[in-house]
């Protein structure tokens, strides 16, 4: 097997001591000290061995003690002291939504992560731990990173190949402070928007997030650890999680099995293919069963039917929520390891944790042949990620977290991720000489618009990390910054105003606290300015900040126009962007938006009428600033992927090589003979020989340069077929 490229630096000589004794020692003693000795004596120490033989050989000299520790997930901060981590044999550590360093920066993360490493390598076996973090947009737990729009930002793009750049560009950041593990992308298929977590949703169909599990090839490479800055991803959270009834956090998922197959697991059967390092199971039920309880959905359909390589791991303490109880129990321990869980996120409790576990192995509850399974899944991918031979931080990419290019990259994605919902009369795009008024509590507030899981859970207001308002975005647009007047509360507007942008919506939230059971609608505040702003007469352009649909339609009639920014990140200045016209809006809408919040949920295709309807979004015609129309031009590339005895599997990506945006394309080829089994990513027609594939409702919109791509399986022989694009 060939060597994954660099992603720590080489190993050092604490890293190289001897991991080759066979005894180690009891969970609750103190580490051994490491012997020296010479490199790669040991089959499993041996990086030419393939993966299974040195997994194999490494589980051959493990203790239950080194297994159970290995199948252990602990929070950093409950870690006291740190030997405990080489101690109890610890697998993996974590930061959770409020765990930091100080000072937080990348530097001080990268120490932090190398100290704990060397600890973990002080047992006899050496084996490394894995560090697991919520990146969930940008490494968004570190002081000055960037951070990228919001999934449901994401979504409106309708852009895989975008959205696998940014996971490649988070793997950067993510590895620049040592971290190897991260707990995304979220896959949740988001039916109700009362869900406080609607905003870690790609969108409510499920084709939708299964397009964009391009970001796990981002953040992994083609496989965990293939090429450089390698970080695990995890798919999250199975399954059902989006469609609680009442949206409510953690709730009951009420669905027939059909409808959960249908709407739900898609995005993790294509997760799988991509082979997803991790799967994060739910905190949610399905029909009443909790998700870490239950062995058919792990076992047998995501491990067996779906064929997932990978390990599970559970939510934060989900596993002690079985009983309705606080605190570890033996039976909750084995009904989650039973069904499948490899490793328990504990996070605090980690010495009963252990000493239940072990009560229930050696009771024979818990099976070994379920202990040895759980460690083998996890074995494989820390030795796939390079751990054991570069276990320490590649210092190379500290410098990547908050760069200049992740940051153009970042702002890119907030000018395709905005959706014009109403422009009346041409408001927009706004003229850079015109004299402008800014309000609204989001207006210059980065810790607004990076919302939730921003420099800690819930996030909060203010300027909590580094970045560019929507206010800096606009100033810096215009040809005379002294023409800008900003007053958060509308105060002070008069009729000399060419316009008024209102930038209102939600302030930061996550999940528990962002469900809104209750209602939709803007707060007191938001109302109060926009009421001032229209009472001016100047023409109202509202720039709405939230993550989710909000109940406007009382408020939209005073509205020229609105723009839907989602929760944009740090970088601002790609509102802006838009608003000027020096990027037209090609967003489309990923959620359904309802007319009143009574009418949630209201879906695609569930024969209710939203005031604007999923996949909706207009763009600037005529003449001005905003990019006029071109002929549509795209083309297509046929690859394929692999191929056995009578038949093939084989990926075609579209590109938009016009100057123009697509807003629909079709691709056509000569099947030489071939039969095309199974198709995603769009629909097939086939006639006289040829296949034709037109566009999903959800990749249908393509900016100039842009890519997407679809794949289908076949019986015959792949050969090499020119296909031919079409666009709209």
């Amino acid at each position: 097997m060939s060597l994954p490229l660099a992603r720590h630096r080489p190993v050092t000589a604490l890293a190289a001591c001897a991991a080759a004794l066979a005894l180690t020692a009891p969970a609750a003693a103190a580490p051994e000290p490491a012997a020296a000795f010479p490199a790669a004596v040991l089959p499993y120490q041996d990086p030419s061995l393939p993966v299974p033989d040195r997994v194999t050989d490494l589980l051959a000299r493990m203790t239950l003690d080194d297994k159970l520790g290995q199948m252990t997930q602990i929070e950093k901060d409950a870690l006291v002291p740190q030997s405990d981590l080489a101690a109890y044999r610890i697998g993996s550590v974590l930061s959770g939504g409020d765990s930091t360093v100080s000072p937080n920066n990348a530097q001080t993360w990268a120490d932090t992560y190398d100290a704990l490493q060397r600890t973990a390598l002080t047992t006899p076996l050496g084996i490394p731990m894995i560090y697991g973090i919520d990146a969930v947009h940008g490494h968004n737990a570190v002081r000055g990173a960037t951070l990228f729009p919001h999934n449901i930002g994401l979504g409106a793009t309708r852009d895989p190949a975008l959205v696998q750049r940014i996971g490649r560009a988070v793997a950067e950041e993510v590895s620049g402070t040592g971290i190897d593990w991260d707990f995304a992308p979220c896959l949740c298929v988001a039916r109700d928007d009362r869900w406080g977590r609607t905003y870690e949703s790609y969108g409510e169909t499920p084709e939708l997030p299964t397009a964009l599990t391009t970001f796990i090839t981002g953040l992994q490479g083609g496989k965990p650890g293939e090429g450089p800055a390698s970080v695990l991803a995890t798919a999250k959270h199975y399954l059902g999680d989006g469609g609680t009834a009442g949206g409510v956090d953690q709730g009951d998922t009420k669905v027939s099995e059909a409808e959960l197959r249908a709407v739900h697991l898609p995005p993790f059967k294509e997760a799988v293919r991509r082979d997803v390092g991790a799967v994060m199971l739910s905190y949610s039920s399905w029909n009443g069963v909790r998700s870490h309880a239950n062995a058919y959905l792990v076992t047998d359909l995501l491990k067996g039917e779906l064929g997932f390589g990978g390990f599970v791991v559970s939510d934060w303490a989900a596993v002690d929520q079985l009983d309705g109880q606080s605190g570890f129990t033996g039976a909750e321990i084995t009904t989650a390891v039973n069904a499948g869980v490899d490793m328990v996120m504990v996070p605090h409790d980690y010495k009963k944790f252990l000493t239940l576990l072990r009560g229930e192995v050696t009771a024979g509850r818990v099976p070994q042949s379920r202990i040895d399974d759980a460690n083998r899944r996890m074995l494989t991918r820390k030795f796939q990620l390079g751990l054991f031979e570069r276990p320490f931080t590649d210092r190379s990419y500290t410098a990547t977290v908050g760069s200049a290019a992740h940051r153009e990259l970042a702002r890119q994605a907030v000018r395709a991720s905005q959706v014009l919902l109403r422009n009346e009369g041409g408001v927009l795009p706004l003229p850079k000489s015109a004299k402008l008024f800014v309000a609204g509590k989001s207006a210059d507030d980065i810790g607004n618009q990076s919302g939730g899981w921003t420099v800690g859970w819930q996030g909060r207001s203010g300027p909590v990390t580094a970045g560019t308002t929507v206010l800096e975005g606009i100033r810096a647009a215009v040809t005379d910054p002294s023409r800008v007047t900003y007053d958060r509360y509308g105060n002070g507007i008069d009729s000399s105003y060419r316009a008024a942008v209102a930038v209102v919506g939600e302030t930061p939230y996550a999940e528990g606290r962002g469900d809104r059971p209750g209602g939709l609608g803007l707060d007191q505040e938001d109302l109060q300015t926009l009421a001032r702003l229209k009472a001016s007469g100047v023409p109202v352009v509202v720039v709405l900040v939230s993550g989710r649909p909000l109940d406007v339609s009382a408020q939209l009639p005073d509205w020229k126009a609105l723009l839907a920014a989602w929760l944009p990140g740090t970088e601002g200045a790609g509102v802006s962007d838009v608003l000027f016209g020096d990027y037209a809006p090609t967003g489309k809408l990923p959620v359904s938006w309802p007319r009143t919040s009574s009418q949630e949920p209201v879906n695609d295709g569930d024969g209710k009428d939203p005031l604007f309807p999923y996949g909706y979004g207009l763009t600037y015609s005529g003449a001005g600033p905003a990019p006029t129309p071109a002929p549509a031009a795209c083309t297509a590339r046929f690859r394929t992927a692999s191929s056995w005895q009578g038949g093939y599997q084989a990926e075609v990506t579209v590109e938009n090589t016009g100057p123009a945006p697509l807003t629909g394309w079709s691709v056509d080829w000569d099947l030489g003979g071939s039969r095309v089994t199974s198709l995603w990513n769009g629909s097939l027609t086939t006639a006289d020989g040829r296949a034709t594939v037109r566009n999903a409702a959800f990749d249908g919109s393509l900016r100039p340069g842009a890519t997407t791509s679809f794949g289908f399986t076949a019986e015959g022989t792949a050969g090499t077929p020119v296909p031919h694009c079409a666009g709209s």
